[in-house]
């Protein structure tokens, strides 16, 4: 494109933008409020009583039991080999084999030479 026109496209994308961030100012309110609550400051509904209401947090799970005497002992009876043996890496995938070629590739066309001599050939 030509540069006058890049320049004009520039321009008017700056003026956008300046303008946007100008009408967001212009458009803001004089102070900020949370949610819920009323341009005049106060809160906007008056607050709902519900006596039978639950909090929807529940309680934390307890904690896991703690291993006893018996079954720590137990877990050191297991010999290393057995745990080597539960923790072997999944065997390998099989590799992927290419499917053979149905058609014979032919081979790339001959160009005939050129029945002028060099001299006459035109460079364009």
């Amino acid at each position: 494109m030509p540069r006058p026109v890049l320049l004009v496209v520039a321009v008017l994308l700056g003026l956008v933008a300046a303008g946007g961030l100008g009408l967001g100012f212009v458009s803001a309110p004089e102070r900020g409020r949370l949610p819920g609550e009323s341009a005049q400051g106060g809160p906007a509904s008056a607050v709902i009583e519900a006596p039978d209401a639950t909090p929807i947090v529940d309680a934390p799970p307890p904690p896991p039991p703690e291993e006893t005497e018996k079954e720590k002992s137990e877990e050191e009876e297991v010999p290393a080999e057995a745990k080597l043996v539960e923790r072997a890496p999944p065997p390998a995938p099989p590799p992927v084999v290419a499917p053979e070629p149905t058609e014979p590739i032919a081979p790339p066309p001959v160009e005939p030479e050129s029945p002028l001599p060099p001299s006459e050939i035109p460079p364009f």
